[in-house]
């Protein structure tokens, strides 16, 4: 009998599409440790704002990260629910591979 497989959603490919800029992949970073204006993260980053809209908006797209508007500053934080997602589909790929061989736990050796 054969398994079927289930093709990954959208969501979990726009998910790795967005991570795979390392433009993005240091917002994120710089994201872990607190919630960032739109203008903290250019000074950091060192980009102009219309660049970073870009990006920004490939990271909601991918809803990796919440955006909430105080004043006329958009603040983002990453939306760990989505990262999760990613965590547990990257899991499954490993846990049920047929070519992979099993992980064994450091605890076991």
């Amino acid at each position: 009998m054969q398994k079927t497989t289930s093709l990954p959603s959208t969501l979990i490919i726009l998910g790795f599409h967005a991570l795979s800029d390392p433009l993005r992949v240091q917002v994120v970073d710089l994201l872990r440790e607190q919630e960032l204006c739109v203008c903290d993260l250019c000074g950091v980053l060192e980009v102009t704002q219309s660049k970073l809209s870009f990006h920004l908006k490939t990271l909601k797209e991918a809803q990796l990260v919440k955006a909430r508007q105080e004043g006329r500053w958009i603040y983002y934080s990453l939306n760990l629910s989505q990262f999760v997602v990613l965590e547990q589909y990257l899991a499954e790929l490993r846990r049920f591979s047929p070519i992979l061989p099993p992980r064994i736990c450091k605890d076991e050796e």
